[in-house]
């Protein structure tokens, strides 16, 4: 079993929490992260239908049957549950009473915020990282390979044919999820929406336009890119305001959460395809935001990551912002360096001023340099980019 780099994290927070929720996209390691964490500890499942019956409709014969707590999968099939938790919480005052897990993030959050204030820690798993992977020798060596796979962990831990596999998630986990929580009348309309979705990944976003392009108004787009964005699909990339005296895009970039997704739903069969494929170049930025989001996620922090547009197309494509200062990093696909890469990271360091931290610019090459004072990143060191302590439980 491939450790996790949230392992440490989520132990942690179990000794400072009466409670701890893990939430994230199906098939991500959920339920075998907490097993392995808490071995000892009871595990009942909500997807099973038995369970969720007498959790629904018996919620205090239910919880009573753990005294000593336990591990509570899929927690947002019975969000009524959490009222009654709250209760046993309060009269405890054992740490870590109860884990739990959740793929559903709407409203999940809320109902968490409002039942368990103060009383549960979130954390995030997300697919398998590529630091990850290399711990377990698994790592794909070639980009297109990174690319094509993702980083969802049945794909390594049984290896079946991806494709299929990619295939069956979005057919089942994803649609699935949809239709739990939106009525959902035309798939097809539906999985047209999504194959446009991948087609504009690494792009700033218009609702308006994806929907005249699918046949659907802007309101029903937003209502689909939430449910995506809520079962861990999908994610948008906030701009950074700072405005350096210059007007900027205020509007969010669109990304996939998993590069494996993306490119089955833009129907791409083999890693050889991509080599050639016009949206190469989008899909290898967007595993480099997924894998730098893993990094903040798996460390137990949240995201302070945004991109930075002006309205002349001056463009830096991550803005990590920490601790009043701004690290810009740009995302190139190419194998080989190249020195004019460095001409808008440049630009933006003119703007920045004092505000500016070290720049770094991940690329596909297999070497990682300095160079001009700015670190070049090959993407399999891409856990290193940061370099602090944000990387968490990096070794």
């Amino acid at each position: 079993m491939i450790k996790r780099d949230l392992l440490p994290h989520l132990v942690t927070l179990a000794t400072r929490f009466k409670a701890v929720l893990v939430t994230g996209p199906r098939q991500s390691g959920k339920t075998t992260l907490v097993r392995s964490a808490f071995p000892r500890k009871p595990y009942v499942s909500l997807e099973d239908p038995d369970e969720r019956v007498m959790a629904t409709e018996d919620p205090r014969s239910f919880l009573g049957r753990f005294p000593g707590g336990a591990i509570l999968d899929e927690a947002h099939r019975v969000p009524a549950l959490f009222s009654y938790l709250q209760r046993l919480l309060d009269e405890s005052r054992q740490m870590g009473l109860f884990i739990i897990t959740g793929s559903q993030h709407l409203g999940l959050i809320e109902t968490v915020s409002q039942s368990l204030a103060g009383r549960v820690a979130v954390l995030e798993l997300l697919p398998f990282s590529r630091h990850e992977l290399a711990r377990g020798r698994m790592a794909p060596q070639t980009v297109d390979d990174a690319l094509f796979l993702g980083g969802y962990p049945p794909l390594y831990d049984q290896k079946p044919d991806a494709e299929q596999w990619l295939n069956s998630y979005i057919a089942t986990y994803l649609e699935r999820d949809v239709r739990t929580v939106l009525n959902v009348r035309n798939m097809l309309l539906f999985q047209r929406f999504l194959a446009l979705c991948a087609a504009n990944t690494g792009q700033l976003f218009n609702a308006a336009r994806v929907g005249a392009d699918c046949g659907v108004n802007a309101v029903t787009v937003s209502q689909w890119l939430s449910v995506l964005e809520a079962t861990y699909v999908t994610c948008r990339l906030q701009p950074h305001i700072s405005n350096y005296r210059k007007r900027v895009v205020k509007t969010p970039k669109f990304y996939f959460c998993d590069t494996g997704l993306a490119v089955r739903l833009l129907g791409i069969e083999t890693p050889g395809q991509l080599a050639t494929h016009p949206l190469r170049g989008m899909l290898f930025e967007n595993w480099v935001l997924s894998e730098l989001l893993k990094i903040r996620c798996h460390s137990g922090r949240k995201s302070n990551l945004f991109f930075w547009r002006d309205s002349t197309g001056l463009e830096v494509d991550v803005i990590r912002d920490t601790a009043g200062r701004h690290q810009p990093v740009e995302i190139k696909a190419g194998a080989t360096f190249a020195s004019d890469w460095l001409v808008a990271l440049n630009k933006w360091m003119a703007l920045a001023g004092p505000e500016a931290a070290p720049a770094r610019i991940v690329y596909g090459g297999d070497a990682s340099f300095a160079f001009q004072g700015v670190q070049i990143v090959s993407w399999k060191d891409i856990h290193a980019v940061f370099a602090t302590a944000d990387a968490g439980s990096q070794e």
